[in-house]
């Protein structure tokens, strides 16, 4: 069964989230100059996707004062309040430790907002009203962003009323693989963590399979060096904070040998994608059998040339007539089916590729015959050149 999952406000990338979470807090600058009240921010999203790195991540970019609770710890509405204290017959809170005490700016995290208790929840309705609880105000250039958990689906979040969303500017973040994937080359995540995830970007959508999980793990392999060899640790590491089926998928991917893909820079930055990634898939990727039988061809591909490991190429029941040079480049070719094509005579480019163990060469068509099927005689100079060649005509 699906799960219903609530968001609200625009579905976004993590670069989106940064540019809107920006853009709203300067206008809350100028509108605390106007004396205009200030605006807090909610970012939703699934857990692990990085909603609270990023928010860690502005005040540094604009040289912010941070400060961050998390609500849900909170097991009393002192916590969130204070602490009362009698003076002069009356009685006010003294502001909790975390509570910023300087003048900003700065930028207050409530984290994981709605999975604070019901009570502490409604608490906080006057904090995103007025930025100030009972008795203590934030200081002045204070901003806040919270972050939250979708209602539905089996979160176990308190969910927010009307009264409350509507104190707030929403937006919800989504899994996005390019925006992840320069965050992670920045960030100094194994490169073929990253790899792995440019190249399965839909297994980031698992129970336990999040970018947070996924970012422990690369951690956690990053002194490894071979892999391969390593291969039963890689699986306990991936099988202690990954799905099931994203094990399988590294533990394949390992064993291919693809976490030499390419460099991830490569992939994001590239404007000549064919030269860059193509070229590099094909050195890594060990294709061993490519069957374009029927396909329409009028020539031999050239990109064909690339596989290295080819050893079986059905290239039957097409329109070819002869073969170009670059095809002697598939020095690991044993199997070649030319059949039901139209070549005239035994092409002299085979003769050099002495590996060849079978050539079909049947029902070529002569085209000086009306189309009709002719079989053409294999030259002795064939049979000398490939001995160990069977040639079937």
């Amino acid at each position: 069964m699906s799960k219903s999952y609530k968001y609200y406000g625009m579905k976004s990338s993590s670069n989106e989230v940064n540019e809107f979470v920006k853009h709203i807090i300067h206008t809350n600058e100028l509108n605390e100059k106007d004396g205009r009240k200030k605006t807090p921010i909610c970012i939703w999203g699934k857990h692990g996707i990085g909603k609270t790195d990023l928010v860690q991540q502005i005040p540094k970019e604009l040289k912010y004062q941070w400060c961050y609770i998390a609500p849900a710890q909170f097991e009393e509405m002192g916590d969130l309040l204070g602490m009362p204290k009698i003076k002069e017959g009356v009685t006010s809170f003294v502001a909790p430790e975390w509570v910023p005490t300087k003048e900003g700016p700065g930028i207050l995290l409530i984290d994981d907002v709605n999975r604070a208790d019901d009570r502490i929840l409604r608490g906080i309705m006057q904090l995103l009203q007025n930025f100030e609880l009972v008795s203590w105000k934030l200081p002045p250039k204070w901003q806040i962003v919270l972050t939250a958990n979708p209602d539905g689906g089996d979160y176990s979040v308190t969910t927010m009323d009307d009264a409350m969303l509507t104190r707030m500017m929403h937006i919800t973040m989504e899994f996005n693989v390019k925006s992840w994937s320069k965050w992670a080359e920045l960030n100094g995540v194994d490169p073929r963590g990253i790899n792995f995830v440019l190249t399965y970007p839909e297994i980031v959508s698992g129970e336990l399979t999040t970018p947070r999980s996924l970012v422990q793990f690369f951690n956690s392999i990053q002194t490894i060096k071979n892999l391969q060899e390593e291969l039963p640790m890689v699986y306990k590491l991936a099988a202690s904070c990954l799905d099931e089926e994203t094990v399988s998928t590294f533990t394949t991917f390992v064993q291919q040998n693809l976490t030499k893909l390419i460099e991830p820079e490569k992939i994001i930055h590239t404007k000549q994608f064919e030269r860059d990634v193509n070229k590099a898939i094909f050195e890594v990727v060990k294709v061993t059998s490519i069957c374009l039988h029927n396909a329409k061809l009028a020539a031999i591909p050239k990109d064909l040339n690339q596989f290295k490991d080819l050893k079986v190429l059905d290239l039957s029941c097409n329109n070819i007539a002869k073969i170009s040079g670059y095809f002697g480049q598939l020095k690991q070719l044993e199997e070649l089916d030319l059949s039901m094509n139209i070549f005239e005579t035994f092409p002299k480019q085979l003769l050099k590729m002495t590996q060849l163990r079978k050539i079909d060469f049947r029902n070529n068509r002569n085209k000086g015959f009306m189309g009709s099927l002719s079989q053409l005689d294999i030259p002795e100079e064939a049979k000398e050149a490939l001995p160990k060649c069977e040639i079937l005509s």
